[in-house]
């Protein structure tokens, strides 16, 4: 086998040449080709408008809600009279002594006060009513 002499024989060109300081004034050179960015401006004005937009709305929600809040809130605590009376006259369980014990003292006063019987009334009603035992015992 020969040896090879690489320095004597002669040597293939590239194709490709770089310019001189070509990667030195790369950098300087792309910048010069970009386009200048502008950062965005965005106006005060345009929040506040939806910041007023977006309250507006809110306030009008609101309003609107309160009248269907306020008349689910009255039915449930309006209890009729009538109903109350006959839940607790066909309530088996209930008895008087459990009534009053759900009553205060003041409660009790005012009942007493305000019942004002004659003494016909009650002997009308002992005359006609034929359970004086139950009366009595209760």
């Amino acid at each position: 086998m020969k040896t090879f002499k690489l320095e004597n024989e002669p040597k293939i060109e590239p194709g490709f040449k770089t310019p001189d300081h070509y990667f030195e004034n790369f950098s300087i050179k792309m910048m010069e080709h970009l386009p200048v960015s502008e950062p965005k401006v965005i106006s005060i004005f345009q929040k506040r408008k939806l910041l007023v937009l977006l309250s507006t709305a809110a306030v009008l929600i609101f309003v609107l809600l309160i009248p269907v809040l306020s008349l689910t809130e009255s039915n449930t605590k309006e209890l009729d009279t009538v109903a109350i009376e006959n839940y607790i006259t066909y309530q088996s369980n209930v008895n008087q002594y459990d009534l009053i014990i759900g009553l205060e003292t003041e409660d009790i006063e005012k009942i007493n006060s305000s019942i004002v019987l004659e003494d016909e009334t009650i002997e009308d009603h002992l005359s006609t009513n034929s359970n004086l035992e139950n009366l009595i015992l209760e």
